[in-house]
């Protein structure tokens, strides 16, 4: 069939009329649906697609358009009319900048990808193994039998040393895995706030959480700086990405200006920090509450290495933990909720979305949709298995997102994560101990509130 065999026959072929998305309910005087995202957020979005696949929602004076099914948000994800931007990405832009990859749009995000993209090629990934085999036993080394873990520090410890030490070619980083760890609690829990209750200057104001928000922030932008700083000093020019920074070219073949490298190494390293730091934890957790899938990843190890220690070359073989892995993911997504913004007057699902608009929608509702997956709140890995994940929709699942905004460390995180969790199944059991809270807290990532695990040697 031609592109012109599915023209309309006539110019005269009148518009399909586009409706207007329904209202939420649950709003409040002033704030809209502000204080719902508040008060319990993944609950309120899971409850959206019953009101419709576009919903409206006020926050505070503002509409925002909700997408709440996986062929609506694949849709949006992959059309050139909806930007990276909206209540997320303006909420973010005091950690991340305006000039790096994660926001920017257009001919300068097509440059930074390219750019940034040989060091994330699959056939690069497995120069980073030695790397993540030593991190990932290290940490089981590290972990006695019989003591308390705080996973929050533990995960955010591994996952920056593997990006520190793989993608910048930075020194051991235990001391600035701990500045991480603690100001991107701080920072992403006021970038939520600021998100979806968007009250403008009272967030300059001289209060106590606003001015431990901006030490966060400022504590965040120095860690890069030093970065940086450090390797300009030492005049090596190792090839990996930071290199790649300091000698990349503008759209004129200019060097980028120093604005443009601090905030790629910004996304660099602290969303993709956070992000994997948090599914650590979550993988922890299931460890813990789902022993038997823990002792069949420890089964498929050895029957996989025969005894040795796990090694990056395993990870391909290792099905059954990669699909523990997706299964943590799809249960517990640590990006949860994400925002777009149409830059015309368009339509989704039969609805209009007029220029301008900003749309949102969330993967932690899409991924635990029961009109997507049997038992959908059931920890279930062989979901995954190729006999049954071909009865799950296409887009109920897309943990790196799709298109040109899929997350190009894909196949890096997956690598880790998959080494990671063999790593300590193999070599511990897990329990919660007295203290522990494993509950879900809410920021522009999800992550558990303080959990505490006591490995137990195999």
């Amino acid at each position: 069939m031609t592109v012109e065999q599915v023209k309309p026959e006539t110019s005269g072929t009148p518009a399909p009329v586009l409706l207007e998305p329904p209202l939420a309910g649950g709003g409040v005087p002033l704030l809209g649906h502000g204080w719902p995202l508040l008060r319990d957020p993944l609950a309120f979005m899971s409850r959206l697609r019953d009101h419709g696949d576009v919903v409206r929602l006020k926050l505070g004076p503002k509409t925002v358009y909700a997408v709440t099914t996986p062929a609506l948000t694949g849709a949006l994800a992959l059309s050139p009319e909806y930007h990276i931007a909206g209540p997320l990405w303006e909420s973010l832009e005091g950690l991340l900048g305006k000039k790096g990859v994660a926001t920017a749009n257009g001919p300068q995000h097509r440059r930074q990808r390219r750019t940034i993209q040989p060091a994330f090629r699959l056939d690069a990934i497995p120069a980073y193994g030695p790397i993540m085999e030593e991190e990932a036993h290290a940490l089981t080394e590290r972990w006695k039998p019989g003591e308390t873990v705080d996973c929050t520090t533990e995960s955010f410890r591994v996952a920056v040393r593997i990006a520190a030490r793989c993608l910048l070619r930075g020194d051991y980083m235990d001391e600035r895995a701990e500045r991480l760890c603690t100001a991107l609690a701080t920072v992403f829990r006021g970038m939520y706030r600021r998100m979806v209750v968007p009250l403008g200057p009272l967030y300059r104001l001289p209060l106590p959480a606003n001015r431990e928000f901006n030490r966060a922030l400022a504590d965040l932008h120095l860690l890069v700086d030093e970065i940086v700083a450090e390797r300009r000093a030492s005049g090596q020019k190792p090839d990996d990405l930071l290199t790649a920074l300091l000698q990349a070219k503008d759209e004129n073949g200019d060097p980028i200006d120093e604005q443009e490298i601090h905030d790629q190494v910004v996304a660099i390293l602290t969303p993709g920090s956070e992000t994997v730091a948090s599914t650590i934890m979550w993988l922890l957790q299931a460890l813990a509450e789902h022993p038997e899938h823990a002792d069949k990843v420890r089964d498929e190890v050895e029957s996989v290495t025969g005894g040795r220690p796990v090694a990056f070359e395993d990870v391909r073989k290792l099905r059954h933990t990669n699909n523990v892995v997706v299964e943590a993911m799809r249960l517990r997504p640590a990006v949860w909720i994400l925002t777009r913004r149409a830059v015309a007057d368009t339509e989704l699902g039969g609805y209009r979305i007029p220029a301008g608009a900003d749309i949102v929608y969330s993967p932690y509702a899409i991924q635990r949709d029961a009109k997507s997956y049997d038992r959908n709140l059931e920890f279930d890995p062989d979901r995954w298995l190729p006999e049954r994940v071909k009865d799950i929709p296409k887009y109920a699942m897309s943990p790196f997102s799709v298109g040109n905004r899929k997350c190009p460390s894909d196949h890096f995180s997956m690598a880790q994560l998959t080494l990671i969790t063999a790593a300590l199944a193999t070599k511990y059991r897990f329990e919660q101990v007295s203290g522990s809270d494993d509950t879900t807290r809410v920021g522009i990532t999800l992550r558990p509130q303080n959990l505490l695990l006591r490995p137990v040697a195999r």
